[in-house]
């Protein structure tokens, strides 16, 4: 993956959750499917830990700058309710149980350095 000097928003916003996507599989979590849709909204990435037989729902917020703020300031209240929101309803439609379930946050950040900055904030919600 390359970092280019411009991006439209939807190919910065594909190119983080690449990223994310690397960054979780090398950490050893399974990939479950990724941009979840549903009348409420969207699942950036639904991914499972199956050394702790968790469910991972990751909100993927990719940023060229500081402009609007680090990963914390990127869920909201409201983002985390409908996060939550989304997760019950993607659990309800799975027949099969986890032993865990959570929210992660992950912030790509491009353009400072050659490589993107990663940070994953484990159980936001």
């Amino acid at each position: 993956m390359t970092i280019r000097s411009s991006w439209s928003r939807a190919e910065l916003g594909a190119f983080g959750e690449q990223v994310a996507v690397d960054h979780l599989q090398a950490a050893g979590f399974q990939i479950v499917c990724r941009n979840w849709r549903c009348r409420y909204g969207e699942l950036d990435i639904v991914a499972t830990d199956p050394a702790s037989r968790t469910v991972v729902f990751v909100e993927v917020k990719t940023r060229s700058g500081d402009g609007f703020g680090g990963v914390a300031e990127a869920v909201t209240r409201d983002k985390l309710r409908r996060l939550r929101r989304l997760a019950s309803l993607w659990l309800a439609g799975q027949d099969r149980g986890w032993a865990g379930v959570r929210i992660d946050v992950i912030g790509v950040r491009v353009g400072n350095s050659p490589a993107p900055e990663l940070t994953h904030v484990v159980g936001v919600g």
